[in-house]
């Protein structure tokens, strides 16, 4: 198979649907789609010892990348790397814990940010995986690179891990709201410099995501996720005004037209929480969207796909639309189910 699979009669459809096409079938790629639930994956992850030795490793990253490619033959290619790159360039420690995750040194109250000295040379080896990956793409697949946003990023770096409830975050949200602005105001600026190197180096679009956005309050949620999201925005914009912006403002509810407005972003990704006929009729007309199948949904294989699927294409058939997952692929997704979504997205044809 080749890296695209069956040609299906347009060049780069995913990129045509984020400015605006209307294709009979709608473009496929999953979130998390180079990942554990591919065996390849997981003997190259062992090779190489752990998950930062792996994303550092620029051949191997690569290989990461178009694995669900050959298998699948998706519409987009994600890159492999890891939000957390941005805080560790910015000069936080970083290392991954055995079977416990990703671990930084946290931001305390005696923490001086002057002290993080940005290091953008730990980018390089980032951009070089985009370099391979461009180089062997067939020529019909868009190339999506990404970036944490902001607000999920400054979870990471406070709490120096993954939380429930990101309150050590919150709090200094709330309490030391000019040091959290300050923290922001970085992670904004190591954001710009990095999704610019991507693009760069040859991805076609990116992908913002604020994993934990739903946990924030209305108010914390418009100065935390909504305006650092659009300054990225406009910084991009202002530099490569060509590359589209795919939001994923997750959990975001109510506030997900909001958060498309004012952020500026392209095209918006919808989680599996939210209706997408509520979706449709909030968003601004003619806005890509990209969602927003459960993922515990692609597990469970058979009908319980199929209607999802058929409820997700009517609702945005008079839309542009990816088709996606409402969040990360999981580790014991079933290969087959993914073979089976994609020929039923495939054979469906023209929802409208």
């Amino acid at each position: 198979m080749s890296l695209n699979g069956p040609a299906h009669g347009a060049d780069k459809k995913l990129l045509g649907v984020l400015r605006g096409e209307r294709p009979a079938v709608p473009p496929v790629w999953l979130m998390r789609q180079a990942g554990r639930y591919l065996p390849e994956y997981r003997e190259l992850r062992a090779d190489k010892g752990g998950f930062l030795e792996l994303v550092y490793d620029s051949a191997a990253a690569a290989e990461v990348t178009l694995q669900p490619l050959r298998r699948f033959g998706f519409d987009g290619a994600i890159l492999f790397s890891d939000i957390l790159i941005v805080p560790y360039a910015m000069g936080q420690d970083l290392w991954f814990e055995a079977g416990e995750g990703p671990r930084l040194a946290p931001i305390l109250a005696e923490t001086d940010l002057s002290a993080l000295t940005p290091d953008w040379s730990r980018f390089d080896a980032v951009y070089d995986t985009v370099r391979r990956v461009k180089a062997a793409l067939n020529p019909n697949v868009t190339f999506l690179g990404f970036a944490g946003s902001p607000w999920t990023i400054a979870t990471y770096m406070v709490a120096g891990q993954g939380s429930k409830d990101h309150g050590a975050a919150r709090r200094m949200a709330y309490g030391e709201p000019d040091r959290f602005a300050a923290l922001i105001d970085a992670i904004i600026a190591a954001t710009v410099e990095y999704l610019s190197g991507q693009i760069a180096a040859g991805v076609e679009a990116v992908q913002l995501f604020d994993s934990w956005a739903g946990s924030l309050a209305p108010i914390q949620f418009e100065r935390w996720v909504i305006d650092p999201n659009r300054r990225i925005v406009a910084a991009l914009k202002e530099r490569h005004p060509d590359i589209p912006v795919i939001g994923f403002p997750k959990g975001a509810g109510a506030k997900l037209a909001d958060y498309a407005v004012q952020t500026g972003v392209d095209a918006v990704g919808v989680d599996e929480t939210i209706d997408p006929h509520w979706a449709h009729g909030a968003l601004p007309a003619g806005m890509p969207v990209q969602g927003n199948l459960d993922p515990l949904a692609l597990i469970a294989g058979g009908r319980a796909v199929e209607e999802a699927v058929d409820a997700i294409r009517a609702a945005f058939a008079d839309r542009p639309h990816i088709f996606n997952l409402g969040h990360g692929i999981l580790p014991d997704t079933p290969i087959a189910h993914v073979e089976a979504l994609l020929s039923y997205v495939r054979q469906q044809g023209d929802c409208s």
